[in-house]
Formats: C-alpha cells, sequence, structure tokens
C-alpha cells in the first residue's frame, strides 16, 4: 500500500513538472556590433565573457536565441538588406539599433515617414521597413525595440585609428539622444515595449569608463582623467590605448558593453521576457 502512494506521488510530481515547463520560444535579436558580439567574444580582446542574449537564455532556458547582429551597421542598411538577411519566422524579435545611424550622420527623419513608409533613407523609415518584415514573418510576434545606449569617446581596441567622439556632441547637427526619442516615438504609436537603455539609470556617461588614460598636453605624461575632463584632452591613435582594464566599466571601450553593461542589458529583457 505505501510503494502504491509512493508510486502516485512521483506521477503527480512528473505531470506537474511537465505542465509548469514552459513552452520553448524562439528569439531573434536583430542588431549591430553589440548584438554582433554575443557570439563573437574573441572580437572584445576577452574582455567580456558573454553577451545579453548568452545572459538572457541562461536565465529563462525556454528561449531559444538567433543572432542577427550586423557589426557596424545601421537600422538603414538592415532595412535595405531585409530581405537578403535569412531572417527567420519567430516568436520574438528585438530590435537593437540606432547608434551607427548616428554617427554615420544618417538622418532621424519625422514621424510621417514611418507613417507614409518612405524608404530607409531615416532612422524613422527604416525602422517602419524591419517592422513590416517581422510582421509578415509572424503577424502575432512579441516586438520589443532597445534604444541605442549613451556612448563615450569609443577607440578600438584592436586598431587606435578607429575612433569616434561621445554622444556628449553632436554629429551631423544631431544628438544620439534624439534617436533614442525616436525610436520611443514609434514604440508609442505602435504599442511596441521600448527598452530605453539611453535614459536608464547607471548607464550614463559619467558610468561608461572610469577614466581616460591620456597624455597631460603641458607634461606629455599619462594621467588618468575622469569624464568630462577627458573631452577636452586630445587623443593620438600613437598614444597608449586609453582604455586599460581598469578603466572598464558600463562599457570596455566607450561604446561596447562590459559584462557589466551585458548585465544590465540581460536584466531589462528578463523582465519583458520572464512572462511569455
Amino acid at each position: 500500500m505505501r510503494k502504491r502512494i509512493i508510486d502516485i506521488t512521483l506521477i503527480i510530481v512528473v505531470f506537474a513538472s511537465i505542465s509548469f515547463k514552459k513552452k520553448e520560444v524562439t528569439w531573434v535579436a536583430i542588431g549591430d556590433s553589440i548584438t554582433y558580439l554575443n557570439d563573437h567574444i574573441n572580437e572584445t580582446g576577452n574582455r567580456v565573457t558573454k553577451g545579453y542574449m548568452t545572459r538572457v537564455q541562461e536565465a529563462l532556458p525556454h528561449i531559444n536565441f538567433i543572432n542577427q547582429g550586423h557589426n557596424g551597421w545601421t537600422s538603414s542598411g538592415i532595412a535595405r538588406e531585409i530581405d537578403k538577411l535569412g531572417i527567420v519566422k519567430a516568436d520574438i524579435y528585438s530590435v537593437f539599433l540606432g547608434t551607427n545611424d548616428w554617427w554615420s550622420g544618417i538622418p532621424i527623419g519625422k514621424l510621417s515617414d514611418y507613417e507614409k513608409d518612405t524608404g530607409n533613407n531615416t532612422l524613422y523609415g527604416s525602422f517602419r521597413i524591419i517592422i513590416n518584415k517581422i510582421r509578415m514573418l509572424n503577424p502575432d510576434a512579441k516586438i520589443i525595440l532597445i534604444t541605442p545606449m549613451q556612448r563615450t569617446d569609443f577607440v578600438y581596441l584592436l586598431d587606435k585609428n578607429n575612433n569616434a567622439w561621445g554622444s556628449y556632441h553632436e554629429k551631423n547637427g544631431q544628438l544620439l539622444e534624439s534617436f533614442a526619442n525616436a525610436i520611443n516615438e514609434i514604440g508609442r504609436k505602435e504599442k511596441i515595449k521600448v527598452i530605453d537603455l539611453f535614459h536608464r539609470k547607471g548607464m550614463a556617461i559619467k558610468n561608461l569608463v572610469a577614466y581616460k588614460r591620456l597624455k597631460d598636453p603641458l607634461t606629455g605624461v599619462y594621467q588618468n582623467y575622469p569624464y568630462p575632463e577627458y573631452t577636452k584632452i586630445p587623443f593620438s591613435p600613437s598614444d597608449e590605448y586609453p582604455y586599460p582594464e581598469s578603466a572598464i566599466n558600463v562599457t570596455y571601450d566607450g561604446l561596447h558593453p562590459s559584462d557589466r553593461g551585458y548585465q544590465i542589458i540581460s536584466q531589462e529583457l528578463i523582465k519583458v521576457l520572464k512572462p511569455l
């Protein structure tokens, strides 16, 4: 009799575990290098151990991700090539773009460019093309838009000639914040969830690196300058790399997230994806 009770209890436990097991879903993450690096950690000089998609999957194992991150691409480039990228039908899509549009000088445009589907010459128009493609693949898919992060002076770890100033300064008369605001506006119009990293606490420019190591213009001696002091000190590609490992904070190079940065991004995504 006791054995029978134990057997029945085991059956109940097994059925309960099956009934509570989450259905597996597919997530396509569309983005630029911040997304691409998830599967190319070696290109961070191994300063990063894992990207945001891997971290999400560790917390939510029923979510299987497909990396559609394209190194250096803009939303305009993604929109232009959208039918050639092999983007598949999925349950969830995230779109994490905009920082390269800003640096490339692509116009933000107006909401009417989104509403009228005017093409990929503006950020608004490009996002319309991308969202149209997603809805064509799966009208019932969950869509998440992610605004660009703030960025400070970027210096590529593997080539110091590849560098750019931060979002504290305009590029072609546009602020990066305006691109983030445009993505928020698209989200409001379409009732699509937006993860606003640009305005997220703890991800301001002052948090991106601990310091920038530069030559004192008067003495030529290297010093560690905090923000905003370092924005006034010139950097030459012939100088030492300005972000040694001790300078890493939310980013490891002024632009790309560190482990800490990727953890913040994944936490925001987990909040949205956990109920699904």
